[in-house]
């Protein structure tokens, strides 16, 4: 028996360097190929280290928000299982037709617009002093800054201890002064207010830490400049500095709106559960109060894919601006 060890055979298919044949490459289809192709091999490379966080996320937060929207359509109270046999949009047209809901949604813009303005005005105001190199600069911004690192929960201790009606360092200081005690958390018109200033107390000094790196980041001959003209300090300042922070306001601000719509925790811990005055109701807590109080699942979804609407409102035009900025 002979053995064929013809190397020039035609009817013998030519191997790559990859091992695969050429008829099989120009002939069949090759997953990879075609992404390599569309994406870059780096792509399909780096798909081991990315594709399995981008599943989960997908699945347990943007799957979670679809099915959170499915049963915001359904009748579902928490018993049983929902049915998605007959979807309609009952839980909207209630929440718009509801006056608690109106009443939430008007103290969660309040509250959203309200503390960021006051918030972004009190930090520039800081970093504007911080950044006239005063001594001790370090330990101001840190004091500033402090605030922060606490979490929801401590400050809404801290500011209920200090609301305390009897007891509170607040009442004990505005009635030596022969006013009266004032009952900050329990008086529907000024609660929303107070909560408001704790908040504030609280993210003041990041907005100053934002602004204070967009001033540091503005050449000097603009300062110089200014002073050159003649303008004076206010001048200067209205006139040559603040506008040069818009992509500081813009960055600080989705942030503390972002913050204003996670208050829930912020507001159980300050007034004592999901049930606060009127006045400080707001969408997160009216949403918790449907759910676990009321056993209205499908309202509190309903009212659930509102606060992210709002949210979306936000995050998707700062997003769209850094892309056009290039930052994205």
């Amino acid at each position: 028996m002979t053995r064929n060890t013809d190397t020039g055979d035609d009817s013998g298919d030519a191997v790559t360097d990859g091992g695969v044949t050429e008829d099989a490459s120009e002939s069949g289809f090759s997953p990879i190929a075609a992404l390599n192709d569309r994406f870059g091999s780096d792509f399909v490379e780096s798909s081991q280290f990315w594709l399995p966080p981008f599943l989960l996320v997908g699945l347990f937060v943007y799957g979670a928000i679809i099915w959170n929207f499915l049963i915001s359509l359904t009748d579902f109270s928490g018993f049983g299982n929902p049915n998605y046999g007959d979807l309609d949009l009952e839980m909207y047209t209630r929440a718009l037709a509801e006056s608690g809901f109106v009443d939430a949604a008007v103290n969660t813009f309040i509250l959203l617009v309200g503390f960021t303005l006051v918030t972004l005005g009190l930090g520039l105001g800081l970093a504007i002093l911080v950044d006239r190199n005063i001594r001790f600069e370090n330990t101001f911004r840190t004091i500033y800054l402090l605030p922060m690192s606490l979490s929801f929960v401590v400050t809404a201790q801290f500011w209920a201890w200090m609301f305390n009606f009897n007891n509170g360092v607040i009442n004990i200081v505005i009635s030596s002064l022969g006013l009266g005690r004032v009952d900050w958390l329990g008086n529907p018109d000024i609660v929303l207010w107070a909560v408001m200033f704790a908040l504030m107390w609280q993210f003041a000094g990041y907005a100053m830490v934002v602004y204070l790196a967009g001033l540091r980041a503005i050449p000097s001959e603009h300062y110089e400049a200014a002073k050159v003209d003649g303008a004076s300090t206010v001048r200067m300042y209205w006139r040559v500095i603040i506008p040069q922070l818009k992509g500081s306001t813009i960055s600080a601000s989705v942030v503390l709106m972002v913050f204003a719509l996670k208050a829930f925790d912020f507001l159980y811990s300050l007034v004592g559960g999901y049930r606060p005055p009127n006045g400080a109701d707001i969408l997160a807590t009216k949403m918790v109060r449907e759910a676990y109080a009321n056993l209205n699942w499908a309202y509190a979804s309903a009212i659930a894919i509102a606060l992210f609407l709002m949210t979306l409102g936000i995050v998707g035009p700062y997003l769209y601006y850094q892309y056009n900025r290039g930052n994205l």
